[in-house]
């Protein structure tokens, strides 16, 4: 082999492992990018109990027979924050479509419509007031992105029927500013892990990072009633509308606050608590 056949064989083989070589440090700095826009996970939080990423309703089940004007709320797999749209925000963060007798889209990389059978909560709202005509619908949630794009975040199909509408109700009464905890009862009896969802009336969730006027992070304040064990805190910053805890088995009382982004002190609803127990 001469001199120079040989030269340009190294150089056909080196080749390649120094582009391996200038590739790996920006792939490892996208992971770490990655993992660093994580939220992780608070004392006593869990990982999110479901397979898969889902939106939900949280007061409405399949074959639910309701009079109209009904207040409809959302819920969030843990792990996913709300985002109103005026403020991209990447990640798994969206926000809330309704779907009114309409399947999911065949073509994910193409925007949600504007009509009435595709309602946008795009300021980062957890709930709607339904006013449809009596009859049969199905009903759907979606999460997409703030250029509407859809995200693989959805409900199962809620089929519902509406008996009756009342006209003498006004919608805009139904929406209460305020927040709760929804599906944890007072002096619950609950075994670890389970899942606590927030919900917030009259009010747009956001993340902190967005700085969003008039709108919040929720604040879970975890205090055990015996032991002399220090209360657990656990800020929501990237918008997530639940949590799945697992603490030692105790009593303990689940508080809820709403925090204002663009004001650290400042609360945007009334604090609620609720005292439970873990067996």
């Amino acid at each position: 082999m001469s001199i120079k056949h040989a030269l340009v064989t190294a150089l056909a083989v080196l080749a390649p492992l120094a582009c391996m070589a200038q590739a790996a440090p920006a792939a490892l700095s996208a992971k770490t990018t990655d993992q660093a826009s994580a939220q992780p996970l608070f004392k006593w939080q869990a990982a999110p109990a479901r397979k898969g990423a889902e939106a939900y309703f949280t007061n409405l089940q399949n074959g639910a027979k309701i009079e109209t004007p009904f207040r409809a709320t959302f819920g969030l797999t843990s792990g996913w924050g709300l985002a109103p749209i005026s403020v991209p925000q990447g990640g798994k963060s969206g926000h809330h479509h309704l779907l009114i007798n309409r399947d999911l889209p065949l073509d994910f990389k193409k925007a949600l419509p504007f009509d009435d059978q595709y309602m946008h909560f795009g300021k980062g709202q957890m709930e709607t007031v339904l006013t449809l005509e009596p009859g049969n619908y199905t009903l759907r949630l979606l999460l997409a992105d703030d250029k509407h794009l859809p995200h693989f975040v959805y409900s199962k199909p809620l089929k519902i029927t509406v008996t009756r509408k009342n006209k003498d109700i006004e919608p805009a009464s139904l929406i209460k500013k305020g927040i709760s905890l929804p599906n944890i009862a007072p002096d619950a009896k609950l075994k670890s892990p389970f899942t606590v969802q927030f919900q917030a009336s009259g009010l747009n969730v956001a993340h902190l990072s967005q700085k969003q006027a008039d709108s919040g992070h929720f604040r879970l304040t975890v205090t055990p009633q015996s032991g002399g064990g220090k209360p657990v805190e656990m800020d929501f910053t990237q918008g997530q509308t639940e949590a799945v805890l697992s603490p030692p088995a105790g009593s303990y009382v689940l508080k809820l606050d709403f925090l204002d982004n663009m004001d650290a002190g400042k609360t945007l609803a009334e604090s609620v608590s609720t005292p439970m127990r873990v067996e």
